[in-house]
């Protein structure tokens, strides 16, 4: 019997022949990645635990993405506790708003095909996109890695997914994501790894992984995995062993479920209020009047998002009313996105271009809205709350209906 990815990632770690859904086993942890509202907690559980020293500091990513800069008297706590965690234990791997943790743990080298990361935030799936098993944890579990390396995990079971096919004009991997979670549901793959193949795949940007894996955890998935390529040998700038070009799911693995696309039956899609498995064709609701859009976050604030959405702006200007914010995922995206004339036709479209970071998706800071307001946004979640109030109505989409509804005022499709 054959192998899916996770259960090869996963076999290899522990040293066995192979592993089977459902069995526990103890893996050997290779990166971690702790942001600036978990610091706290986390090292306050560390110490409590008795630990006195890091399993490796080298492993451990602190990254200060979701409070920079501080909108609330307590952050600075977070940033002060995170300072001395780190420098009492050695950690050299800190980033102080180079960006959103989720594209710096990949972009800067931190993750390569077939490791294990765990971090402390669910959106950690990202990682995925590089052939690697990683996933969301909480507090104490980080600060028990943190003094031993290891962790348990349930051995996945895996939900497969077939794309064939090109993708029509203006279709993205946003709008395939989307499409799956509406018939997934929001908990249609609980626990499940989600592992993608076929030739629309393999055509895909590492980038456009990206947005695919980080929104796996929207349907409940323990993970998302891609095969490693030339593509995620050229992002990672590595040359791919053996063992990593095999990370494929076998013909003869067990899947618990197969899932089937045609590329060309895709559409642009939004996820509706208050739900990220609410998911509507744009085109059904086009005209609907809008206050703001926001394209940027881990999922799409990479220099392809970016670009796509610069070429619709193109010559164009945000409408009466409207404000256009936008957030790139990382400082180094931000620099190219600025050497490449992206961020001038942003700006001249009436864009407001914000530091690299996590605020305005997750309700922190830049530009969150009140009651009655409606925003269409490129990132992960639409909850009641994230962006404002709980009278905000949030509506996801890629990067090209973002802008296309910035230009309208309303919701709309590209031209």
């Amino acid at each position: 019997m054959g192998a899916t990815i996770i259960e090869k990632i996963i076999a290899r770690n522990i040293g066995a022949e192979s592993v089977k859904p459902g069995q526990i086993v103890t893996v050997n942890v290779d990166r971690v990645m702790i942001h600036d509202i978990f610091i706290p907690f986390v090292a306050d559980k560390f110490e409590e635990m008795g630990f006195t020293k890091l399993w490796d500091p080298d492993k451990v990513v602190l990254i200060y993405d979701h409070l920079v800069p501080a909108s609330q008297l307590d952050d600075a706590r977070h940033f002060k506790r995170g300072n001395e965690f780190a420098a009492k234990y050695g950690m050299k791997n800190v980033h102080r708003s180079d960006g959103i943790c989720h594209q710096l743990m990949t972009e800067a080298g931190y993750v390569k095909p077939g490791n294990i990361v765990f971090g402390t935030d669910s959106h950690t799936t990202t990682y995925g996109c590089v052939g690697a098993f990683s996933s969301g944890i909480g507090y104490t579990e980080m600060a028990s890695i943190l003094g031993t390396g290891t962790m348990w995990v349930r051995v996945p079971e895996t939900i497969r997914v077939n794309i064939s096919g090109k993708l029509p004009d203006n279709v993205t991997s946003k709008d395939i994501i989307l499409t799956l979670i509406g018939d997934l549901g929001a908990d249609g793959a609980t626990y499940k790894a989600l592992e993608f193949a076929g030739d629309t795949v393999e055509n895909m940007t590492v980038a456009s992984r990206m947005t695919m894996a980080n929104m796996a955890i929207e349907g409940g998935a323990k993970c998302a995995l891609f095969t490693p390529d030339e593509k995620t040998a050229e992002y990672c700038e590595i040359t791919l062993t053996e063992a990593e070009t095999s990370l494929v799911g076998d013909a003869d693995a067990e899947y618990c479920q197969v899932i089937n696309y045609k590329a060309e039956d895709f559409v642009p899609v939004l996820a509706c209020p208050s739900q990220v498995d609410n998911i509507k064709p744009v085109k059904e609701l086009a005209g609907t009047p809008i206050d703001q859009v926001f394209i940027g976050s881990c999922t799409n604030g990479r220099l392809e998002d970016l670009m796509a959405a610069a070429e619709i702006l193109k010559d164009k200007k945000v409408a009466p009313f409207v404000k256009l914010i936008v957030t790139p995922a990382s400082r180094k995206i931000y620099r190219e996105a600025a050497a490449n004339g992206t961020i001038e036709i942003l700006s001249k479209a009436g864009a407001i271009i914000t530091h690299p970071g996590c605020g305005l998706c997750c309700g922190r800071t830049g530009g969150i809205l009140t009651d009655g307001e409606r925003v269409v946004a490129t990132n992960n979640r639409n909850f009641l709350g994230r962006m404002g109030t709980s009278k905000v109505e949030i509506f996801l989409a890629s990067p090209k209906t973002a802008a296309a509804c910035a230009v309208s005022g309303n919701i709309a499709e590209v031209e």
